[in-house]
């Protein structure tokens, strides 16, 4: 008799489980880029877009011209935020120096977990000095959807990174990616 009562607790168990699995499935979709060099002599921006290539298949692309090179000392604010009645922080908001960074990329390992995103499509691979372009080619969504959705969920919501790059402590460029998270 034991073992029929808990039949039906095991099974209301699985249920709740599998509507919990499909509920937290989410997906992740780009809706806007934004790159603004703040200062036209150090940097300016050759390209930076979204392309839509299917339904299923977008990515991000951006290419940064450095005009006085090489770059020896820059650092990098990043936020996180979710639109409430506009973009409100969201969790994370800091700056890192970008060369002590990359030199031990293990050491910072909330920037690390964002660095991810992005490492393997880009250029900034390496510690300073920097003597050439930047690049982020073909971001694809799915490296985001994976970040957000499989290893660390977050709420559904609009979302936007804000990444201020300073060169030598002067903010150089401002770029802005808008996402969805559904």
């Amino acid at each position: 008799m034991y073992v029929m009562s808990s039949t039906p607790n095991v099974l209301v168990y699985l249920l709740v489980m599998s509507y919990c699995v499909v509920k937290i499935a989410c997906r992740v979709e780009f809706t806007n880029i934004k790159c603004n060099s703040e200062d036209k002599e150090f940097s300016d921006f050759e390209y930076c877009y979204l392309k839509s290539v299917n339904r299923s298949y977008k990515y991000l692309s951006l290419k940064v011209n450095l005009f006085q090179v090489p770059v020896t000392k820059f650092s990098t604010k990043f936020g996180l935020y979710k639109r409430f009645s506009g973009y409100k922080p969201f969790l994370y908001n800091f700056t890192v120096n970008g060369c002590n960074f990359l030199k031990r990329p293990k050491s910072f390992p909330v920037v690390s977990y964002f660095y991810e995103i992005f490492k393997d499509y880009s250029n900034m691979n390496h510690s300073c000095p920097y003597d050439h372009d930047i690049i982020v080619d073909k971001l694809t969504i799915e490296r985001i959807n994976n970040r957000f959705s499989k290893t660390l969920t977050f709420p559904e919501g609009d979302y936007m990174f804000e990444f201020h790059f300073l060169a030598y402590g002067i903010n150089r460029a401002v770029v802005k990616v808008y996402f969805t998270l559904s």
